[in-house]
């Protein structure tokens, strides 16, 4: 009998409350003109794992090819290090002072299921469907079941992971279809014969398809490049075998044998005897279920009238066998996943929108995940919900000069002794362990000058650093979900 966390065998809840979104009296796109709206998500991609932004060990090329068929980002950031508070700041349009869920916490702890994305909260999918959008989230939730869950969040359909630790798997004995568990064949945690990004790759392009005569938003948070690093041994994989001097992966953190190992902790990462040609393989396989997308709305004859984004949730990751230094995946920035250095939260973010945005524009404009809403509910016609700390990035889209700046960026990590850092400007203050005894010392960066955050400056600027703390404080409210 396969092992089914605990969590995901509750039953879910119907929600009773009633979410409120300000409405705008008259839209200003008629529904059947209304652009469809596609937000790809990579998992632990890094800055510099693209080739339109520096990767020179492997190709990117569908990737790419939305750079060069639209716009480019250079300063846009996630809303957070790791994945359910960055999930849940592009979900609300929040940053992590006041998006409710701020970290990675189980409601019990080594049995799976995060804190839930509470019943009350706003999502882009509801913004969306108020907007006339069809809703279809494809891939890796992990803002919680029952309340939380993407159905009682807005997606009228849902097909993927709910569970996190689930999606440490790629090879999983089942994946969440609705309120369903839906077998993939020939999964038992011993035996991997349905490779599941494939398989949520099957549910994504038929959503697309079944609604391809009404306006739609698909968000696609895929699984690939999060650890475990693990693929079929096709024509891709070919393509990397006996590419790179490899380290192979046996840490503690892997199974001590395989899937059949009656040890095994089922959210633990497999070895792996080449991690370094698999990580650029899953990659590869990625940019190619990009590209399977684009082909799918240029059939329908839908691509003119579909606007593509793509971004990755936080910096790149060192579990289960990956080198961030050997890919330089995070783009000469310091930092990876769960540092607030720019190598932990800054992200690539590329845009499509056919004969709106310009091909091959490159934006500098500071933007962050809790923009998305407000852009996209200007996109779509419909107030921003005033929960939404997000400014909208239309006005860049359209190269209009009247593009609003933030007053400044803020990122808060309540692990590992207490994180927190702010951009205002050029300005980058970084802290650490500030929840310990003996707090760390608060670092001053000056990105135009220092962008690897090398040079701490903050002896130098006593009054900016004062300046800096007081937003900070000023930055956080109390969440009650303990989701630290």
């Amino acid at each position: 009998m396969r092992y089914i966390p605990a969590f995901i065998i509750t039953t879910v809840f119907l929600i009773s409350c009633k979410k409120q979104i300000n409405t705008a009296e008259n839209t200003t796109l008629e529904s059947q003109t209304k652009p469809n709206i596609i937000y790809i998500l990579a998992d632990d991609l890094g800055y510099g794992d693209l080739s339109c932004y520096g990767q020179e060990k492997f190709k990117t090329p569908n990737i790419d090819a939305l750079a060069s068929r639209g716009i480019k980002f250079t300063q846009h950031y996630s809303g957070a290090a790791v994945c359910a508070p960055a999930r849940s700041s592009l979900m609300t349009g929040q940053h992590t002072g006041h998006t409710p869920v701020r970290g990675n916490k189980e409601i019990m702890e080594g049995k799976g299921g995060q804190v839930p994305l509470p019943a009350n909260s706003i999502t882009i999918a509801e913004v969306l469907k108020d907007a006339g959008y069809v809703t279809g989230m494809f891939g890796k939730w992990g803002l919680g079941f029952n309340e939380g869950d993407p159905n009682n969040q807005g997606f009228d359909e849902f097909y993927g992971y709910n569970d996190q630790k689930l999606a440490h798997r790629y090879y999983p004995p089942y994946l969440n279809h609705n309120q369903e568990i839906d077998s993939l064949k020939g999964n038992d945690w011993t035996n991997k014969t349905t490779y599941a990004p494939d398989r949520i790759q099957e549910e994504t392009l038929k959503f697309i398809e079944a609604n391809k005569d009404k306006p739609f938003f698909a968000y696609i948070p895929s699984v690939i490049p999060h650890a475990e690093l693990i693929a079929p041994k096709d024509s891709i994989f070919l393509k990397y075998e006996d590419g790179f001097e490899e380290v192979p992966h046996m840490a503690r953190d892997s199974y001590t044998s395989d899937y059949g190992d009656p040890n095994m902790v089922w959210y633990h990462y497999c070895p792996q005897e080449e991690p370094y040609a698999m990580y650029a393989a899953m990659i590869h396989r990625l940019d190619i279920q990009v590209g399977q997308i684009v082909d799918k709305l240029e059939e329908l004859g839908i691509s003119e009238n579909t606007i593509i984004m793509f971004a990755s949730d936080n910096g790149p990751a060192k579990e289960g066998g990956a080198n961030p230094n050997f890919f330089n995946s995070n783009g000469g920035l310091r930092g990876i996943k769960r540092d607030l250095y720019e190598g932990g939260i800054r992200s690539p973010f590329i845009t499509v929108w056919p004969k709106k945005i310009k091909a091959g524009t490159v934006s500098n404009h500071i933007s962050a995940f809790w923009d998305v809403m407000p852009t996209l509910a200007d996109i779509a016609g419909i107030e921003t919900p005033k929960q939404s700390d997000g400014i909208s990035m239309l006005p860049t889209f359209l190269d209009n000069e009247n593009q609003k700046q933030h007053d400044y960026l803020y990122w808060e990590f309540n692990v590992r002794g207490g994180r927190k850092a702010i951009r205002k400007g050029n300005w980058k203050g970084v802290w650490y362990d500030i929840n310990k005894k003996e707090q760390g010392d608060f670092e001053l960066y000056d990105l135009s000058k220092d962008l690897a955050e090398e040079n701490n400056i903050a002896e130098d600027y006593p009054e900016i650093i004062e300046e800096l703390k007081n937003l900070m404080n000023g930055a956080s409210v109390a969440s009650n979900l303990f989701s630290f």
